[in-house]
């Protein structure tokens, strides 16, 4: 299956002054199974062999060809075709059939994929067959094959078929869940290692069918530390985590994640003690065709230390977003990650589109003299920018760095994982070189052999911290060969970050990861003191 990453990661551990090889070191694949946990997105469809339809022309033989054939084979069977479809990739299906018929008779058999498009071959008497096809957009299809000789069609079968991947469509920011107020669920915190639940097809205009969901999810009043897991209802919970918090807290973090046939997710409360948890909606995925994803290399659209000055107390800043640095102007979300710095007090920052007024949601909330992170996605207003408000009585620098964009013309179909690790630097027996060194980096070849595969949503986590730092996480310049023959260079990090921490914190964050040119993406610690990074895989963009 496409989705499947052979990931060996890497660690470089140098002194970046220095020129030349990075010097690094291979380690074995954790056991990682993705063809099994994407098994969910690749559900098997049939249509057997008695659902053949027969023309009464076939039967009876129309004209001579037709009386030739009815004479000749006057007592043999019509021909049948079994149909079994299954996806192989975002956009890819595979099709097995079963043609069954007398032996020495000659068939043609036209697969139409539903699409415009077709494939012939010949059947000599019982033959079985596969043929596999990848549609240029993602949606539901039919499949009719048809079976034909000399005297015309002597039989139809069709197959209705959904493609594996998932468009994405921008929601104006939405609170769904807020447990301090009732919205979404019953008034009161979410006990310890219990769940809440959060309604999300058919909630409000969410359509029916979301097979994955975008959600900023916060866990605020605190009193131990804990994590929040963001799952789908009915399913087992996995071992990883999506936010995590220490006694009197307010910690967001973004989540993409599959939605149940009933349209709901869990919220699972991790911590030893009760604790209020917050949802917002920006956006979700359906089998619907909409907005692809198209990942770029990070780069940085706002910082307002460089003269602009900050974001005034309950003031508002624009960021013009279509039209620079390679996004388009028909983008219909961004995907960005906002750092706060030097904010003179407490607060939250709420980003939306531009054109309305800004919603009772946030993005990240802060503290007095704090430096946080946090990915958001938002869509972006009919001019083409977006807006970001500050919740705070005071002011507080902003910077925004994006990595990606949503569109109709771009190419990337999401498929939804359940949560699985890929890395754990406390592991030795699945990391066995300790922590990540200040200034230095591990590279992951998730897709260097797989170049359909765009981009990763991961969650990366840094913990065991002996200083102050920020994690960046970019696509490597260089090949796996040149990892694997020692003549890779020292990349140089882009300037941007995506997660900040302080001595002793424990800071999780969502990553839109881009492949760049060679499927290798580096989580650098940008800090001087050693850091462990604990990095989860959620999902997989896919051009075909």
């Amino acid at each position: 299956m496409a989705a499947s990453v052979g990931l060996i990661p890497g660690v470089a551990q140098a002194d970046p002054g220095k020129s030349g090889a990075a010097g690094p070191h291979g380690v074995s694949a954790p056991d990682v199974d993705l063809n099994k946990v994407a098994a969910s997105n690749f559900t098997t469809v049939k249509s057997p062999a008695e659902r053949t339809v027969h023309t009464s022309s076939a039967a009876k033989g129309t004209g001579k060809a037709g009386a030739s054939a009815q004479a000749e084979g006057s007592g043999a069977a019509e021909p049948t075709v079994s149909l079994t479809a299954k996806g192989t990739s975002a956009r890819g299906i595979s099709l097995d059939l079963g043609v069954a018929s007398d032996a020495g008779t000659a068939l043609s058999v036209n697969v139409a994929w539903g699409d415009g498009t077709s494939v012939t071959f010949g059947a000599n008497g019982p033959t079985n067959a596969t043929e596999t096809h990848s549609y240029a957009e993602i949606g539901a299809y039919t499949i009719k094959v048809t079976l034909s000789d000399g005297s015309g069609v002597r039989g139809t079968n069709e197959l209705n078929v959904v493609t594996p991947g998932s468009d994405f469509t921008p929601y104006a920011p939405t609170r769904l869940l807020d447990t301090r107020n009732g919205t979404g669920a019953p008034q009161g915190k979410v006990a310890p290692y219990a769940t809440t639940r959060v309604k999300i097809s058919g909630n409000g205009s969410i359509p029916a069918g979301v097979t994955a969901v975008v959600l900023n999810v916060t866990a605020t009043n605190t009193t131990s530390g804990g994590h929040v897991t963001v799952f789908p209802e009915g399913s087992d919970r996995p071992t990883t985590s999506n936010v995590n918090f220490t006694a009197g807290q307010t910690v967001p973090n973004l989540v993409i994640v599959p939605v149940n046939k009933n349209g709901y997710v869990d919220l699972y409360n991790g911590g030893w003690e009760p604790v209020d948890l917050i949802a917002d909606i920006t956006g979700y995925f359906t089998h619907a065709s909409s907005s692809g994803y198209t990942p770029l290399e990070p780069s940085r659209f706002l910082d307002t230390r460089q003269g602009q000055g900050q974001v005034a107390g309950q003031g508002t800043t624009g960021v013009q977003i279509t039209g620079r640095n390679g996004i388009p102007y028909n983008a219909t979300a961004v995907a960005l990650n906002v750092t706060v710095t030097n904010p003179r007090e407490d607060g939250h920052l709420t980003v939306y589109p531009s054109g309305g007024s800004a919603p009772t949601t946030s993005n990240l909330n802060f503290r007095g003299g704090q430096t946080v992170a946090n990915s958001v996605i938002v869509p972006v207003g009919a001019d083409g920018s977006i807006k970001i408000r500050n919740g705070a009585w005071k002011g507080t620098d902003v910077i925004v760095d994006v990595v990606g964009y949503y569109s109709k013309d771009s190419q990337g179909a999401y498929l939804p994982f359940l949560p699985e690790r890929l890395l754990d630097t406390r592991d030795p027996a699945d990391w066995p070189y300790g922590q990540l060194e200040g200034q230095g980096y591990i590279y992951m070849p998730l897709s260097s052999s797989r170049p359909q595969n765009t981009a990763y949503v991961l969650n990366t986590t840094v913990t065991n911290t002996r200083g102050d730092g920020y994690l960046t996480v970019s696509p490597d310049p260089n090949s796996l060969n040149a990892y694997d023959n020692d003549w890779a260079f020292w990349p140089t990090p882009p300037n941007s970050s995506n997660l900040n921490w302080k001595r002793g914190d424990t800071v999780p964050n969502l990553v839109q990861a881009g492949m760049g040119n060679n499927g290798i993406v580096d989580f650098w610690n940008r800090g001087w003191d050693n850091i462990d990074l604990v990095v989860d895989i959620f999902g997989v963009y896919q051009t075909n």
